[in-house]
């Protein structure tokens, strides 16, 4: 479980890294050379951390261990850092860009932020009132683009729609938008439903923050009374997890495609745990904990949201 002690642990990494401007990667389509780049100014809610995926996500783990944890030394800054990023002014500017950048960061940013709005609402915060315009208009993007979409994408990173649609069903169920829950339903039938003999023998690949065969199951698990989802998971997984039960080897953390590897480690430990498998859960979580904190900064922008996520899995769902 999410022990206080790790809490804090993991805050302390979120705060240094939400204010951090640079080192920054920017995923931006240039229109004019005048094109305005300063994270800052273009992400004046998410500027910090390497990306703004992670600057979303690392805030999620704000939001989350403040609900948690309402009593933690560290929660002033916490509050304070909140109440400076997730002002109405700030989050206007970033509605403005997606708007203006239909595809940035879909699915993966469009499904955390969506996850950050349902952890403010869960725990019925100040921010969740200036987040929810933005809320809104990706849940929106979010159905058309699981709607429309004749196959899912199974990749082990960002682009994995099974992760996405775990968040944002997450997101659906708090907020009671019923027609995103609904698309993710009549989606995942569709790409999922008639799925049998996962190939686990081709996991992992060097760029695996995810199992693609893992959150596929945790999402059929959510959508799929228990019956349902038995018999679909004894098609699915037929022998078990085989070879998914032992972590990745990582050979080089300062290489950012091995560093998703212990970010594996964490989202296997979430879906396992999720799936019943303790063992297996806490196998993935001894390999990986020791690496959240202190390590490379190609790990330490966003390995401790996925820590948390792994620890305190059972209070994504909704009460």
């Amino acid at each position: 479980m999410l022990t206080e002690e790790l809490a804090s642990a993991f805050v302390r990494v979120a705060l240094a890294n939400t204010e951090r401007e640079y080192p920054r990667a920017i995923a931006h389509r240039m229109r004019t050379p005048q094109d305005e780049l300063a994270p800052r100014k273009v992400h004046p809610a998410f500027f910090g951390s390497y990306d703004w995926h992670s600057a979303v996500h690392m805030h999620w783990l704000l939001v989350r261990v403040l609900r948690l944890y309402p009593m933690l030394p560290e929660n002033g800054r916490i509050a304070a850092l909140l109440d400076a990023h997730l002002t109405p002014a700030a989050l206007e500017v970033e509605l403005h860009y997606l708007k203006a950048n239909p595809l940035f960061e879909r699915p993966y940013g469009w499904a955390w932020l969506l996850e950050l709005q349902a952890e403010a609402l869960r725990m019925k915060s100040r921010w969740s009132r200036a987040l929810e315009p933005m809320a809104i208009e990706l849940a929106s993007k979010m159905g058309d683009f699981v709607s429309q979409s004749p196959y899912p994408i199974r990749a082990g990173s960002h682009y994995n729609t099974a992760f996405a649609c775990i968040l944002a069903l997450d997101y659906a169920r708090v907020s009671g938008d019923l027609p995103l829950e609904m698309a993710i339903r009549k989606a995942a039938k569709h790409w999922y439903g008639a799925d049998r003999d996962a190939p686990l023998a081709y996991e992992p690949s060097l760029d695996d923050f995810l199992s693609p065969s893992l959150v596929e199951a945790v999402l059929m698990q959510q959508l799929l009374d228990p019956a349902q989802f038995s018999r679909w998971l004894n098609g699915f997984l037929p022998s078990g997890i085989g070879p998914l039960a032992e972590p990745p080897v990582v050979a080089d953390r300062s290489d950012a495609k091995q560093s998703h590897l212990d970010g594996l480690c964490l989202s296997r430990a979430w879906c396992f745990a999720a799936l019943g498998l303790q063992d297996a859960a806490e196998k993935h979580l001894a390999a990986a904990l020791p690496q959240v904190v202190g390590g490379d900064y190609v790990g330490e922008h966003w390995l401790a949201s996925f820590a948390v996520l792994a620890l305190s899995g059972a209070a994504l769902k909704t009460p």
